[in-house]
């Protein structure tokens, strides 16, 4: 069991590492959709910003799907196990 913690510690430890080695223009858009932002943007435009918000919102909404559907798994999952003790 040690040597499990030491092993996930370490691999950690390397992942933190790595991305913060890892230069700020790998996070980028892609070149099309970077180009096109940049381009309205110094045309004096916003649609740069909406299109940051909208890449943040289509990478939120899977995390908030699992979370929703993990909730609702506890809850009933709680709600049986309170049936099967009070049987006992």
């Amino acid at each position: 069991m040690k040597n499990l913690k030491g092993k996930v510690f370490v691999s950690t430890v390397l992942l933190i590492a790595i991305i913060l080695i890892i230069p700020a223009d790998i996070w980028a858009q892609c070149p099309m959709c970077r180009m096109s932002a940049e381009s309205n943007l110094a045309n004096g435009g916003t649609a740069g910003n909406g299109l940051n918000a909208g890449i943040l919102y289509m990478l939120a909404t899977p995390y908030l799907l699992v979370g929703i559907v993990g909730y609702i798994w506890y809850k009933n999952r709680r709600k049986d196990d309170e049936v099967m003790t009070e049987e006992v």
